[in-house]
């Protein structure tokens, strides 16, 4: 049936509607980190974090009831989506941000009706138009023949209510740290036409960041201030202006940011400017806007596969005993199927699996989790896959995986970042980055483990190395809280315990015995060696156990993605 023009105006408001509070909502979460950052409360903004991650689905539960009630028995017909998506774009279209409002209406449509794939008639499938980098806030500072007065004025404009420890200090630091990196590209200060700043906070974690370029005679460079809140006050911890840098401050393994651009639109293709190797996707994603996030990869990746021809295989690295991992080798994604039955000697089901891949979601990423998304009724055209792996997806994964006609139909698959396992990784670098490669390995288990996370299974192969050569986890099939962990020390066994039953030592579900974790590194004697003179405290159940003190404590640490800086007595003076 067709939709009549006072129930679509009806139907969309609601719609509307849902999305508003949502934003608001969203907005109201991310307006607290400005006064977690003041007042220090590192645990409060963890528990944003999670909080704003669920909200999404929430409000589209929350709008589907209103529809459901709105619409009844016409809830599920095709024919009043089709009228209400035509109603809907119509007066949403060029309304700021309006990418996301026709997400959201995506979501019900999808939830709703079961689509598999991408169904054009209901739901909204072009990109949103790009808005231009005019319509964001920007913060501009020319520059007056002194450097310094400038960056002193950045930083008086972005104070929060925290005095600076050493605000003339940070402003010589800021001047000297630009001219140093000016002058490896052949440049004076006074070269420096002006400096632009996206005009909010980028909180993340302990630390809040400052987002601009500075614009010279000869072109651009980005910048990012990171500020710190210590003891003392509030004081500029380092200046970021290698593109490299910047890229792990907004990396793929990092937890999301809360910030309040006046165009979050805007403010991604400004991101994109200055990091133009990052993913339009990533930038959504690591601002918090998952879901538009998603969308964009689907699109992009959709993109990629019209215009390519080479097979879908299976990725680089040992069998999974949970899922078939696969990959399309001239894009860098991979694509996680759950097997039907898990291997030896997996004990997990299902739901668990589901529900250790929703808690990584929902915690801190430190830099070493990378961030996975879950794809519901997911269609690849079956031509596309090798013959060893469709024939191991059907085998294997029937639960999650059918043919439809032309296409290959996944019913549940999580996308993510494609790196080199570590265990390929370190046979083929040279023996000095393979050491490196290994003792960064020890320090991401022990990132980990400061953000409450214990890895589960520490074999090689379950981690990964990023293009920027940083150690990653990616397996969360047996990650654990480890305040859930119970660290132990293997019991020795008395002379007689084979005749006494009193002397058996009974080991529960989560006891962990960290002497065996050598065991799992199966590493030339070198590497071995390399890891054990960094990391030897992790084979020690005290480690473990004061490492679960100071998180039961509520203690947060901090896992900054750069080299911090300390400020030269001679700059403080």
């Amino acid at each position: 049936m067709t939709i009549d023009k006072h129930t679509a105006a009806d139907s969309a408001r609601l719609i509307h509607d849902g999305f508003t509070a949502y934003n608001r909502e969203f907005q109201q979460i991310t307006d607290r980190a400005r006064r977690r950052f003041e007042q220090r409360d590192w645990a409060g903004q963890l528990r944003d974090v999670s909080e704003r991650v669920e909200l999404y689905e929430a409000w589209v539960s929350r709008t589907l009831e209103a529809l459901r009630e709105h619409l009844g028995e016409d809830v599920g017909d095709r024919d009043v989506w089709q009228g209400l998506r035509s109603y809907f774009g119509d007066r949403v279209e060029g309304v700021p941000d309006a990418g996301f409002m026709k997400t959201f209406f995506n979501s019900i449509t999808r939830r709703l009706l079961g689509t598999v794939g991408v169904d054009r008639a209901v739901e909204f499938a072009q990109p949103p138009p790009e808005e231009g980098v005019q319509s964001l806030a920007m913060q501009r500072y020319p520059c007056w023949d002194d450097l310094e007065a400038s960056c002193r004025r950045i930083l008086d404009d972005f104070q929060v209510d925290v005095p600076f420890a050493a605000r003339d200090g940070d402003a010589r630091l800021m001047a000297a740290e630009i001219t140093a990196y000016l002058a490896l590209h052949g440049l004076t200060p006074d070269q420096v036409r002006r400096f632009e700043f996206i005009d909010s906070h980028f909180f993340q974690g302990t630390r809040a960041y400052l987002v601009g370029r500075v614009r010279h005679d000869q072109g651009v460079l980005p910048i990012v201030v990171a500020l710190r809140n210590a003891d003392d006050g509030v004081r500029v911890d380092a200046v970021l202006m290698q593109t490299e840098q910047i890229s792990v401050v907004f990396s793929y393994t990092r937890s999301y940011y809360f910030a309040d651009p006046t165009s979050v639109v805007a403010a991604v293709q400004f991101l994109h400017s200055i990091l133009p190797g990052k993913p339009i996707d990533e930038l959504y994603t690591v601002l918090g806007r998952l879901r538009q996030g998603k969308t964009e990869r689907y699109r992009v990746f959709g993109q990629h596969l019209r215009e390519t021809s080479d097979e879908f295989v299976h990725a680089a690295g040992d069998v999974g005993l949970v899922m078939i991992v696969f990959t399309l080798p001239s894009y860098n994604l991979v694509f996680k199927v759950v097997r039907d039955v898990f291997g030896a000697p997996k004990v997990t089901d299902h739901r668990a699996v589901a529900d250790k891949y929703r808690l990584v979601s929902r915690h801190d990423h430190a830099g070493r989790l990378i961030d996975t998304q879950h794809f519901r009724n997911l269609e690849l055209p079956r031509e596309r896959m090798s013959a060893a792996l469709f024939d191991d997806l059907l085998a294997e994964c029937g639960q999650n995986v059918r043919v439809a006609d032309d296409q290959l139909v996944f019913s549940s698959v999580y996308v993510e970042r494609r790196v080199r396992p570590l265990n390929l990784y370190i046979r083929e670098v040279e023996p000095g980055e393979a050491r490196r490669a290994v003792r960064d390995y020890g320090q991401c288990i022990k990132d980990l483990a400061e953000t409450n996370i214990f890895a589960g299974d520490l074999l090689l192969k379950n981690f990964g190395v990023t293009d920027t050569g940083r150690v990653v986890f990616y397996d969360y099939d047996e990650v654990a809280l480890i305040t859930d962990c119970n660290f132990r020390e293997i019991p020795e066994p008395s002379d007689d315990y084979m005749m006494d039953p009193g002397t058996m030592q009974f080991v529960g579900p989560n006891d962990i015995f960290p002497e065996e974790f050598i065991r799992f590194l199966s590493l030339e004697p070198h590497l071995r060696q390399a890891f054990l003179e960094t990391h030897g405290d992790l084979l020690d159940a005290d480690y473990w156990r004061d490492v679960k003190r100071r998180r039961q404590r509520g203690e947060v640490s901090e896992v900054v993605p750069y080299a911090r800086q300390t400020i030269p007595t001679a700059l403080q003076q």
